[in-house]
């Protein structure tokens, strides 16, 4: 069994404006998600928004340089993850499209394995 790690990512001003109704099928879809994989699923969270993120890097002389703010300006930014267990990608697939997200026209996912050192 492999380990994959499905971002979730979107326009998070879009995430911030969606109706109570939008935001009941949101959770009934991740609902779903769960229920199917299961087991699979071995940890799953909602982030922050991008706006409180710090990043860090180092400079041009090797010193730690702290930012407040997302690595990358973009209008995407990734809102939550789930890292899952599952034979092979198609299986994956599958259920990652019962994702809300999939369908939501702001935001995807993006699925990538996670590489084994074992």
């Amino acid at each position: 069994m492999a380990k994959y790690l499905i971002l979730i990512h979107g326009d998070e001003r879009q995430w911030a404006a969606m109706s109570p109704q939008e935001m009941q099928e949101r959770d009934e879809a991740h609902g779903a998600f769960c229920a199917a994989a299961g087991s699979a699923v071995l940890d799953g969270q909602q982030l922050e928004p991008a706006a409180v993120a710090t990043s860090l890097r180092s400079d041009a002389h090797g010193r730690l340089a702290i930012t407040d703010g997302p690595f990358l300006e973009t209008k995407e930014a990734v809102g939550g993850y789930y890292l899952v267990e599952a034979s092979d990608l198609d299986e994956v697939i599958g259920l990652a499209s019962r994702l809300y997200e999939v369908s939501a026209g702001h935001s995807g996912v993006e699925i990538r394995p996670v590489v084994d050192h074992g």
